[in-house]
């Protein structure tokens, strides 16, 4: 094979390579409902019991970023910040309140997941809802990503409102935008 030749079957390997690492898996993980993940670079889960972080540690997760606000029924969000904890995670707590959200949610969100500390980070809300959201709206502010692409990998990871996709393109655009 000539050189040039094995240098495109090279570029070609690292690109399917790169390809198949960002594609979303979905894995069953006692006490998480829901669970879907990007490599090693974040989970997005929806209910996910206290007991459930010690395993998350386990899949090599360094914080944990919890949406639920606390009068959700099965929130525990005491009982979380404990078990993350005691299992060496950090514990973001940024309450999503669906129906009216907290304007600096979003801000507080990509500070939070950006940071190095955290990553890779698990983000949980009840479904994975709420958590894909903000992560579409990283992909768009942060990662420079079109809002199809986003909207795509974060339904993937578990997306399903038409309000929330609406939200998060908004508030990238925001973002995006000269304040």
């Amino acid at each position: 094979m000539k050189p040039y030749a094995l240098a495109v079957v090279c570029v070609i390997s690292a690109a399917v390579a790169a390809a198949a690492q960002t594609e979303i898996a979905k894995a069953s993980v006692p006490g998480i409902v829901n669970f879907g993940y990007l490599g090693k670079t974040v989970a997005c889960a929806g209910a996910t019991a206290p007991a459930a972080l010690t395993e998350v540690k386990k899949l090599g997760y360094a914080s944990v970023i919890n949406l639920r606000v606390a009068t959700e029924p099965g929130a525990e969000i005491d009982a979380s910040a404990a078990a993350a904890q005691a299992a060496g995670l950090r514990f973001i707590h940024l309450p999503f309140n669906a129906s009216s959200p907290d304007p600096m949610l979003v801000d507080k969100f990509i500070a939070a997941i950006t940071d190095a500390k955290n990553q890779p980070a698990f983000i949980h809300c009840a479904s994975a809802n709420r958590a894909a959201t903000l992560w579409m709206v990283k992909r768009m502010v942060v990662d420079k990503w079109d809002a199809d692409r986003a909207a795509t990998e974060a339904t993937a990871l578990g997306m399903t409102s038409a309000a929330l996709k609406a939200y998060a393109i908004e508030q990238a655009q925001a973002r995006r935008s000269p304040r």
